[in-house]
């Protein structure tokens, strides 16, 4: 029996392919290992790229995503089972104690609403042991990243196995205020067309760091992302090792 593919399901098997340059996880592997890491909660996991590379060495991982079809792809890769892996957002989260949170790529951007994004740093907060540390990364909204999202600089073209040729492109749709919104389109060589339109929340580094401290954070280091110099702020914060009560947010 064939079952019908989700237009969910078939972007979610394009992630990997039209994105094989994962050099910008190394940096987050070099944290686990700074931080002598043996367990990590990889929030917005996606298809569970940065999750697997820490369980081949070794580590406990749990990664979660609210996005079903990207779970579903993490979960049919080579070593999945070494994963706990979480579909939903992080009010399902199991009770935990990691020596380490991370948000990789896009991932702090995406959380759009401030109320989800106040409940994803207490949720971070409480998954973390004292002495336990919160790595992410946030583009600086100085730099004008999406003054670039336009077909003509983004346009590819990219022969992904099992599927044949794939165009992509980014159109830039509105940028207002902290909100830039774009739609990415998928064409098909045999002329289907999938579009996936996205909402990014450009957070400047004082809101960062004063949302980090209302949440009891401590910031360790604010420091450059390898793969994008002087374009992005990565945020290393550390859950205080002696008791503390952080104030609740909205």
């Amino acid at each position: 029996m064939e079952y019908e593919v989700s237009p969910q399901q078939r972007l979610a098997a394009l992630y990997d392919p039209l994105d094989p340059d994962r050099s910008d996880l190394c940096a987050y592997r070099d944290f686990a290992a700074e931080f002598e890491a043996s367990s990590v909660l990889d929030i917005g996991c996606g298809t569970g790229v940065f999750a697997l590379l820490l369980a081949e060495r070794g580590l406990g991982v749990v990664g979660i995503d609210p996005d079903q079809a990207s779970i579903e792809v993490a979960r049919g890769k080579p070593g999945s089972g070494r994963v706990r892996w979480v579909c939903g957002d992080v009010t399902v989260l199991p009770p935990l104690q990691v020596d380490l949170v991370t948000m990789t790529a896009n991932v702090a951007q995406e959380i759009v609403d401030p109320g989800t994004w106040q409940a994803t740093l207490r949720a971070a907060y409480r998954a973390l042991r004292p002495g336990g540390h919160l790595v992410f990364e946030t583009r600086d909204p100085a730099r004008r990243a999406w003054e670039a999202w336009n077909r003509e600089a983004s346009y590819k073209v990219t022969d992904v196995p099992g599927i044949g040729a794939v165009a992509s492109w980014v159109d830039l749709l509105e940028a207002s205020g902290p909100l830039v919104s774009f739609r990415r389109t998928y064409a098909f060589a045999d002329g289907h067309v999938l579009t996936s339109e996205s909402t990014l929340r450009f957070r400047d580094r004082p809101e960062v760091e004063r949302d980090l401290a209302v949440h009891g954070f401590v910031v360790e280091d604010v420091r450059d992302a390898p793969d994008r110099p002087g374009r992005e702020f990565v945020f290393v914060a550390s859950r205080p090792a002696q008791a503390h009560s952080p104030t609740e947010a909205g």
